[in-house]
């Protein structure tokens, strides 16, 4: 009887200890895979995301972000709305483009409240400070760039002939350095983007860099956005809840150091140069704040700024009004 009860009693103690360590070891709850595209190359327009990873407030959230480059807006707006990805980094342009053929994506956050682009030049070639002063001066832009039908709308709502700047279609690859060489007189360049590489390389050639605004000269509309897929906002509106409160809680730490979410960028991409990064964060920090939408907090996309931007969008593109303002973007999910 002692044996059996010696038996029983290991067998109990065995019990309660494999319980006890399964459910010590048991695994923590997976966390959800997601992948955001950048549009392009690591630069300061991404830099919410790249700091809510590196920081774990993505992990916070329950989401395990895979931050990708991309190729471009419309690349980036084609394949998100294919499902290739959950999050992209989508101007307005080419989502709205993207609708007109028969895509659909929104946008759920803005990120650039104003259009972040302007037209640079060399200082010591050219003295720009109006619209008159670019009179037939040549501007280099990618073939299937949206600059090559954004310019001539912009001009024309200026009261200018839409082949007032002589605009040629170019390999985006080779854009900045024939800006920096003389070769072409003006280039696009983006703020939180390659204005900052621009002004680096044109500062080593010896080239005093200059730009204009478009939205000095009367462009009221968003840049870039997080957009995501109609189908993820109607089956899982909680995911994409989680993706945008890690992001802009990764702008906000942002905003108060930027110096630090520099260092932050260069370790998750050592191929940044620091001094870029820097910049660009600096520039994306006055982008991603809206005065005119403070009390609302980051990202919250105004009604009339959004109706603007489809508004030049619709005439840069001849759309004749196919796509409305209440189908590109929602504030719903800010939460």
């Amino acid at each position: 009887m002692r044996t059996n009860k010696s038996r029983l009693n290991s067998i109990v103690r065995g019990f309660t200890l494999c319980a006890a360590l399964a459910f010590s070891c048991a695994p923590a709850a997976a966390l959800e895979k997601v992948t955001y595209n950048m549009a392009w190359l690591p630069q300061g327009s991404s830099i919410g995301v790249i700091v809510a990873q590196e920081q774990g407030l993505f992990e916070k959230e329950g989401l395990d972000v895979n931050i990708v480059r991309g190729y471009g807006g419309n690349r980036t707006a084609n394949e998100l709305d294919q499902g290739q990805y959950e999050f992209g980094y989508v101007d307005p342009v080419s989502l709205i483009l993207n609708r007109a053929n028969g895509g659909h994506i929104r946008m759920v956050g803005a990120m650039n409240t104003r259009w972040p682009a302007g037209i640079c030049f060399d200082k010591k070639k050219h003295t720009i400070k109006t619209l008159d002063d670019l009179k037939g001066l040549s501007m280099g832009g990618g073939s299937a760039s949206p600059v090559q039908n954004v310019v001539p709308a912009w001009l024309e709502q200026n009261g200018k002939p839409r082949d007032f700047i002589r605009l040629l279609r170019m390999d985006p690859a080779v854009i900045d350095a024939s800006l920096v060489e003389g070769r072409i007189d003006l280039a696009e360049c983006w703020l939180a983007s390659n204005r900052a590489v621009i002004q680096r390389r044109a500062a080593q050639a010896g080239v005093e860099l200059g730009w204009i605004e478009y939205s000095d000269f009367g462009l009221d509309a968003y840049g870039s956005g997080f957009a995501t897929r109609e189908e993820l906002i109607e089956k899982n509106p909680e995911l994409i809840q989680k993706f945008l409160r890690g992001s802009y809680a990764g702008f906000e730490f942002a905003l108060k150091n930027p110096e630090q979410a520099a260092q932050i960028m260069v370790k998750m991409f050592p191929v940044v140069d620091p001094e870029v990064a820097l910049q660009q964060i600096k520039e994306m920090n006055t982008l991603i704040v809206d005065p005119g939408a403070k009390e609302q907090g980051l990202g919250y996309i105004r009604p009339e700024r959004m109706q603007s931007t489809v508004q030049f969008v619709d005439k840069a593109f001849d759309l004749k009004g196919k796509i409305s303002a209440d189908e590109v973007y929602t504030n719903a999910l800010l939460k």
